[in-house]
């Protein structure tokens, strides 16, 4: 059995969080670098994440504030989907990563840091990117900076 594990993260579980939701401010702010906004579609944006399990790692949410998946209609649903569709896919030609963790937490027990949002995650995943330093050190080693990832993937979403 494999572990992803993310002891770097306790920085975002500690922190402040703001009152607001990152997923409805951020889509409806003008500073898409800042906010890390990679893509905006017609029902959903994809964000990269501020808090990465690896580089790469990308968020796709709906615009409508909803915590559960039936409350988007078939529209919503369809654009989510192929949005995520289309990041492993620019993810594949732009960081070669050798697998990929996909996947919605929903609710605070499923593993939601924001529950009442819904979002999927795609995490980019190579051989021994879980290395000793996360076991021996309890830190992690981010090979590139979150600004160097915005801006390679910035633009190949279409």
């Amino acid at each position: 059995m494999e572990h992803l594990w993310a002891p770097w993260r306790i920085e975002y579980i500690l922190s402040d969080k703001d009152e607001g939701c990152i997923f409805c401010e951020k889509p409806n702010q003008d500073r898409d670098r800042e906010n890390l906004v990679l893509y905006r579609g017609e029902k959903n944006v994809v964000l990269l994440n501020k808090y990465p399990y690896n580089p790469g790692h990308l968020m796709v949410a709906p615009y409508k504030h909803v915590a559960k998946l039936d409350a988007l209609n078939d529209e919503d649903l369809l654009e989510h989907f192929r949005l995520v569709s289309q990041c492993v896919e620019m993810l594949r030609e732009e960081m070669i990563p050798e697998g990929f963790n996909i996947g919605i937490n929903l609710g605070r027990v499923g593993g939601a840091g924001i529950e009442d949002h819904i979002h999927t995650h795609i995490v980019p995943r190579w051989k021994g990117d879980a290395n000793f330093m996360t076991v021996m050190s309890d830190a992690r080693t981010i090979p590139e900076a979150l600004d160097a990832t915005y801006s390679r993937l910035m633009g190949k979403l279409k």
